[in-house]
């Protein structure tokens, strides 16, 4: 198969970079990638498999299908894929579907109790498949928009991150395009020709959605300011806490505290200077006290 091996190269040097700096992988560890059949899951197993090959690190890859129960879903192609590939698969068919139909209003957004749904299916199925670690394909535009998405519609300043640790502390969740652009996995999808598959769900492709906004509002800025995509994911580690507003890191009663109250100077002292400014206006002179002899 001839394609972009500077691509591959590229997107397999960020995800290294991210594997390293987050400490994603060790010796020995069996990652269950969740393969949704989109660009971003292909795009991980194609390059962990790559990585594979190369790394002095021991690892082993299985994949993990979660079939939410649509009909029309082509399950059987990625399968196929797969197994073309020699990639290790397992299709987990549910009927997610159908209960978050059963749940939800109709003015309701199914998203987030899809993935929560979901992640459920892939915790259970990690025990069973004996991983280690869960690989999730997010990539930096992900975490650009979540950091987003929660700045303007939740009132918190979060995103998403690179390794988390589940709250029964049985699983670990890693994810290595963090530093891979979705324009840059899409490409790579093309380039070794794997079949993006969609998800069914009628909710996909909804552009009235708040990350589907967030997501155009970023593509314009992008174009407008090249690099701010970058510069936002920059920010993301490159966090100043005492610039922010939350008393949780900056207790006011911490900062008195710190701050001796004879270590604070005086206030300047303002008196009518005898200077005129243009036109004859007299002016108003700060005048600094005097040092301490």
């Amino acid at each position: 198969m001839s394609y972009n091996t500077d691509l591959e190269a590229r997107i397999a040097r960020k995800t290294t970079k991210a594997i390293v700096d987050y400490d994603m992988i060790q010796d020995g560890d069996r990652i269950m990638v969740g393969l949704s059949g989109g660009k971003d899951s292909w795009a991980l197993m194609q390059i962990l498999h790559v990585l594979q090959k190369k790394s002095p690190v021991r690892f082993t890859v299985v994949a993990v299908n979660v079939d939410s129960g649509y009909k029309a879903f082509k399950h059987d192609l990625i399968a196929e894929t797969c197994r073309e590939r020699g990639w290790e698969l397992r299709i987990e068919h549910t009927d997610i579907g159908e209960l978050i139909e059963d749940i939800l209003d109709a003015d309701d957004t199914p998203c987030s109790l899809c993935a929560r749904l979901r992640r459920g299916v892939l915790y259970r199925v990690a025990k069973e498949v004996g991983a280690s670690k869960i690989a999730l394909g997010h990539h930096m535009d992900d975490f650009i928009e979540t950091l987003l998405l929660n700045l303007f519609f939740s009132g918190a300043l979060r995103a998403m991150p690179p390794t988390l640790v589940s709250d029964d502390k049985a699983h670990v969740v890693i994810r290595p395009l963090a530093y891979v652009g979705e324009d840059e996995a899409r490409l790579y999808c093309k380039e070794v020709a794997l079949p993006i598959i969609g998800c069914c769900c009628p909710a996909c492709g909804d552009l009235s959605l708040q990350r589907q906004r967030i997501k155009r509002l970023i593509m314009d800025l992008e174009v407008e300011h090249p690099g701010v995509k970058n510069s936002m994911l920059k920010a993301l580690s490159n966090v100043a806490p005492r610039h922010l507003l939350d008393t949780r890191l900056n207790p006011p009663a911490d900062l008195r505290a710190t701050v001796p109250l004879d270590a604070v100077a005086p206030p300047p002292r303002i008196t009518n200077g005898a200077r005129a400014g243009r036109g004859g206006k007299r002016l108003l002179v700060i005048q600094s006290p005097a040092p301490e002899e």
